[in-house]
């Protein structure tokens, strides 16, 4: 009989910090609005909601790529995905 084990997760995927987290953390690399999807680099300024502003809001797009994110809510906070960047919780960003 054969046992199969499964690969471990490389360091990237295992740590918190992705590249969608470190872009959210220090707030810098931003190319699109994460709540509305204006292109910043254009120089659109977005029309944030009452929520997005007091940072109640989750993000919807990514903020490096404006794919749209699935976003689970959750009563304690929330999580973001990209497909291409990563993930986001708002426990990491303490909101």
């Amino acid at each position: 009989m054969t046992t199969r084990t499964r690969a471990s997760a490389s360091p990237a995927e295992a740590s918190p910090f992705t590249e969608l987290a470190l872009t959210f953390l220090t707030g810098e690399g931003h190319l699109y609005d994460p709540y509305t999807g204006a292109d910043l680099a254009a120089g659109e300024t977005p029309a944030l909601s009452h929520a997005a502003r007091a940072g109640l809001e989750a993000p919807r797009y990514c903020p490096l790529c404006k794919r749209r994110m699935i976003v689970q809510v959750r009563p304690d906070g929330w999580t973001a995905k990209c497909s291409r960047h990563g993930s986001v919780d708002s426990a990491l960003l303490e909101r």
